[in-house]
């Protein structure tokens, strides 16, 4: 126990405690706007505050003002730790975007847990924030920098830590593949901010990754499904509340389910509704095989004579004549009639959210 730590490292720079207790009296004046945010969470969490305000991502919509007790983010970070077997004096680094409820979860679970916390702001590449060959033993990644790390050769790195999460955006089809050569186990999460981080797990490395699309629902989350055949989740990281999602899911039993898609993103193509996230897995595995991956995602938008019109975004340049040829062939073999994409567009860079994930509806709005 005596190699319990009492201070953090922020962007390189060592802050005790101590005196974090005392911010910002005690702390000097060249933060910045990042470093004095998540030094002023970590003081209120030292100084023993009961509620914390945190906003939703707003991935689907505008981000909404969401207040959890410390009890609930305690529980989470309890669960956390102990699925992980994470102890006193091992090191965690936190890349996420600590104004979020997967940073400042990660936070918490250092705090909670004892563990020693390297903190940089969030870049695709994090470990060439730190030290060259530092390294840990838990992180977070979202799936950009996941692939930017593999794409810049720290696989070596990211095999010694005990265990990766990554969350915050969906994993394309070329990025889990990456991700099953590696030894770390490697799991995607699901949650949200109203229950307080993640709930539920599906691993993504090793042999036995390929075998289910399953979440494992964590220890002690009582899971089941609305009218809708929406998600539903009470627990104490809910405050015993019963949340109720916008995420339609297949609930296999107890503690277990398949996500199929978000409610809200259904299209309705002449009377048929079709689930956008179901034809984008079809559409992801499609560009990973003709090697044109790249971020695309699918929406509905407005048609005449339908009502809406499937519709294929991709990022980046558009696509020679051949290959979309070629691609929407394959969409055409795999997917029904009325989910396939009648049109592809074409979008230079998407939209992102503040906390990095893809905006859909910033995106549309500016195809023009």
């Amino acid at each position: 126990m005596n190699n319990l730590p009492t201070s953090l490292l922020l962007n390189g720079r060592e802050f005790h405690y101590a005196d974090i207790q005392q911010y910002p009296a005690s702390s000097p004046t060249e933060l910045n706007g990042y470093e004095a945010k998540v030094l002023d969470f970590v003081r209120q969490w030292l100084n023993g505050s009961l509620e914390f305000g945190l906003h939703t991502s707003g991935s689907t919509g505008q981000p909404q003002p969401v207040f959890l007790k410390r009890r609930q983010l305690e529980a989470s970070a309890r669960r956390t730790g102990d699925y992980f077997d994470l102890g006193p004096g091992e090191r965690m680094l936190v890349c996420l975007n600590c104004e979020y409820i997967g940073g400042q979860m990660m936070l918490v679970r250092g705090l909670e847990r004892n563990l020693h916390l390297t903190i940089v702001e969030p870049a695709a590449d994090p470990l060439a924030l730190v030290p060259a060959g530092a390294a840990f033993d838990f992180a977070s990644f979202v799936p950009l920098q996941l692939r930017t790390l593999l794409a810049a050769g720290h696989a070596g790195q990211l095999n010694q830590m005990k265990a990766i999460l990554v969350g915050g955006a969906a994993v394309d089809g070329a990025l889990a593949k990456a991700v099953r050569a590696l030894k770390v186990p490697v799991y995607l999460t699901y949650g949200m901010t109203e229950t307080a981080s993640h709930i539920a797990l599906r691993r993504l490395s090793g042999k036995d990754a390929i075998k289910s699309t399953a979440y494992k629902v964590l220890p002690g989350i009582h899971v089941g499904q609305d009218a809708r055949g929406c998600l539903t989740v009470r627990a104490d990281v809910t405050d015993d509340q019963l949340i109720t999602t916008n995420d339609q899911i297949k609930l296999l039993d107890s503690h277990a389910f398949e996500w199929l898609g978000r409610a809200d993103f259904v299209i309705n193509s002449g009377g048929v509704k079709v689930p956008a996230e179901r034809v984008e897995l079809v559409l992801e595995v499609a560009l990973a095989e003709l090697n044109l991956g790249r971020r695309a995602f699918v929406t509905g938008l407005p048609d005449e004579r339908l009502g809406q019109t499937v519709t294929a975004v991709l990022e980046g340049a558009a696509l020679t004549p051949e290959e979309e040829t070629r691609l929407l062939a394959l969409l055409r073999a795999r997917l029904a009639k009325y989910e396939r994409p009648r049109q592809l567009r074409y979008s230079e860079q998407f939209s992102e959210t503040a906390s990095g994930k893809l905006d859909r509806l910033s995106t549309v709005r500016g195809l023009g």
